[in-house]
């Protein structure tokens, strides 16, 4: 829900939620603001996950990828553990495999600070890029942008993170 006076916003959610597939669950306020922080700086967004708001403080050229990242960290909380966790054994294959790049820069900036030790111990910081990596790609498949200087990751890598969500996500009802 976008507030009152806000009817590009409106238009613009309505339009994205056509692309994601369906969900269920209480609905999300979205509210626009500007300035908005985090403690390593200046952000587009941020979900406040338990009061179902969504504060987005980014251009409208960037709205679509930043409010489907943000809508996926409400999918992320309900997904369940079991498909949280192989989306977590995609990622750790990836960095067998010397995967560099990511699909945004909101887990670009966690995988790089990873140690070895961290994902071998699922540590927070593994565990919070693994909800960022989730996010951010379902962001690259859903928002409509096919090119941006954030996509880093490379083609084959792209590959089997678009057909882990088309096995996993693509079909389902999800709960946010």
């Amino acid at each position: 829900m976008a507030p009152p006076g806000e009817r590009w916003l409106a238009r613009r959610v309505e339009a994205l939620l056509g692309r994601l597939p369906p969900a269920t669950g209480a609905p999300v306020w979205i509210e626009r603001v500007t300035g908005l922080r985090d403690r390593g700086g200046a952000v587009h967004a941020g979900s406040f996950l338990r009061q179902r708001r969504m504060v987005i403080a980014c251009t409208r050229a960037e709205f679509p990828r930043v409010f489907v990242h943000e809508w996926f960290h409400f999918v992320w909380r309900r997904v369940g553990n079991p498909l949280r966790r192989d989306f977590e054994e995609l990622l750790a294959a990836e960095r067998r495999a010397g995967a560099r790049g990511e699909l945004g820069w909101s887990a670009e900036w966690r995988k790089r600070a990873l140690t070895a030790q961290e994902v071998r111990g699922r540590a927070r910081r593994w565990r919070e890029y693994c909800c960022e990596s989730f996010c951010d790609t379902a962001a690259w498949l859903y928002a409509g942008v096919a090119r941006h200087a954030e996509i880093t990751l490379g083609r084959r890598f792209r590959s089997r993170r678009r057909e882990w969500f088309e096995q996993r996500i693509a079909g389902r009802r999800l709960s946010i």
